[in-house]
């Protein structure tokens, strides 16, 4: 744990709120000579202070640990720019609008690095009035399956949720170009443009 909760990054973050050592000592029910040991790297705080402290300096629990800030240079907020995250123990399905911290049952999950359609998980798009088909040639096991089919667009999400012994296919709306995703909970995120 090297990155653990640094002493410069208390003072920066304090700094940056405008608070001095006695009144972030004040919000957390230290004194201040506790604070200044920090900044100045002869303690850290308890491991009970982490919370308080990551919501007195207004940064994730997660930042706090790493010991970095996490910046969202996704300023133009392209929904083509999609991040994906998928957790591991209750399969909850998140998406961002760039890469950011996300966690889920007290796991910080990495984004799902996507893929183009390999073959083995090929999807079919049929247009069907003013719908589009989709279905991913897969099985539909309890222990292999597609957990979601995603289409983004320009302007929106469509995201719908599959389950096990279900058919991988779906029907969305189509607005214009997009990306379509698809994920296998043993292979990962594929997708395709159109």
């Amino acid at each position: 744990m090297d990155n653990y909760v640094t002493g410069e990054m208390i003072r920066e973050l304090r700094e940056k709120q405008g608070i001095t050592q006695a009144e972030l000592g004040e919000i957390l029910g230290v004194s201040n000579k506790t604070v200044s040991k920090w900044e100045n790297g002869k303690g850290l705080p308890d491991i009970s202070l982490i919370k308080p402290l990551a919501s007195a300096l207004k940064v994730s629990v997660t930042e706090m640990m790493n010991g970095e800030r996490v910046k969202n240079e996704n300023v133009s907020a392209n929904m083509l720019k999609s991040v994906f995250y998928v957790c591991p123990v209750c399969n909850n399905v998140i998406w961002a609008n760039g890469e950011c911290v996300v966690s889920c049952c007290g796991i910080e999950l990495p984004p799902l690095a996507k893929e183009e359609d390999d073959g083995c998980h090929s999807v079919f798009i049929e247009k069907v009035e003013d719908e589009e088909f989709v279905t991913v040639k897969h099985e539909m096991t309890k222990e292999h399956y597609i957990t979601f089919i995603s289409l983004v667009t320009g302007d929106r999400v469509q995201t719908v949720r599959l389950y096990p012994e279900g058919n991988a296919e779906t029907r969305f709306k189509r607005r214009g170009h997009g990306i379509l995703y698809w994920y296998c909970n043993r292979h990962g995120l594929f997708y395709k443009r159109f």
